[in-house]
């Protein structure tokens, strides 16, 4: 089992100061980042998380970009001659692979007694140089099933063992210029970083630019976490995801308004992607219409 190194338990534990600095900031970039978008109205670029297959499908209803899955499109576990194919076939898909998520398998545990830190940074660094060479500029860092805390586990510790595992993952991330964004997710999903709120606690413990934080609407909505927190993650939120609550479904189908959600992020001056990550009945007949609702209720942030 990896150990945390003591300069990651230091940071730790001074966390709550770091936090607190970089809230006070917070207004002055603020303000910022309000006078800049009195020039630009809040329309950040939709993308959809799908196959690469899917790409002409995606851009005929003018969505701007693919994000694939990591062990669907860089397979990690297969050797670089079967990934020359995959690059061929990103290549040849007509959008950019702008960011994949699907991170790490459930074996590769990040957390607890069986916890391997080598085996995920191996990984990991396959995943990252073939990014690299597909153009691919965020790992989203869900991969639930590597990071839940075992039963018994004690949390602070998994904390520890996570911002460690970051903390080195960083330094891979910045070799091959790719940003780790984690990915907080509902109960139902994991035991371990469930809240914005939570995500950029142990985000800010790394002070790393190449780690950082998705904002989830789904999972936000889910969790019945406010728009603030946003607001509050502002210096970490680096990519997001949304979907309806309900069902999961794609935006426009239950009429769900997401618009606090958009203020939040116009308020932070996020300029990021932003990918419907959702259960499509049908891909085709149902993006034009998600597409037209985001776009919709973006152009009624203030």
């Amino acid at each position: 089992m990896n150990e945390p190194a003591t300069h990651t338990r230091r940071s730790f534990c001074t966390l709550g100061a770091n936090v607190a600095a970089a809230l006070a900031a917070a207004p002055h970039v603020a303000l910022g980042r309000t006078l800049l978008r009195l020039a630009a109205p809040f329309a950040p670029d939709i993308g959809v998380c799908t196959s690469i297959g899917n790409a002409d499908v995606l851009r005929r209803s003018g969505a701007a970009y693919v994000e694939d899955s990591v062990r669907r499109l860089l397979i990690p576990d297969k050797p670089d001659a079967a990934f020359a194919r995959q690059l061929d076939s990103a290549q040849a898909c007509g959008l950019p692979v702008r960011a994949a998520n699907g991170f790490l398998p459930g074996s590769l545990k990040c957390v607890g007694p069986q916890a391997s830190h080598e085996r995920v940074l191996a990984f990991a660094e396959t995943a990252f140089r073939r990014a690299a060479r597909v153009g691919i500029e965020v790992i989203v860092f869900g991969s639930s099933g590597a990071r839940s805390i075992p039963d018994g586990f004690d949390r602070r510790r998994a904390e520890l063992q996570f911002v460690a595992l970051l903390g080195k993952m960083s330094i891979l991330a910045r070799r091959y210029n790719v940003t780790v964004a984690v990915e907080p997710l509902n109960r139902d999903e994991t035991n371990f970083i469930n809240t914005v709120e939570e995500g950029a606690r142990l985000v800010e413990a790394v002070q790393h630019p190449n780690i950082m934080l998705v904002a989830d609407i789904y999972h936000m909505l889910r969790e019945d976490e406010p728009p603030a927190h946003i607001r509050a993650a502002r210096a970490f939120i680096h990519h997001v995801h949304i979907a309806e609550q309900e069902g999961r479904t794609a935006p426009g189908v239950h009429g769900e308004d997401f618009t606090p959600y958009f203020q939040a992020l116009g308020d932070i001056g996020f300029d990021g992607p932003i990918s419907i990550e959702c259960r499509w009945r049908d891909l085709a007949a149902q993006l034009p219409r998600a597409m037209t609702t985001m776009r919709d209720q973006m152009a009624r942030v203030a």
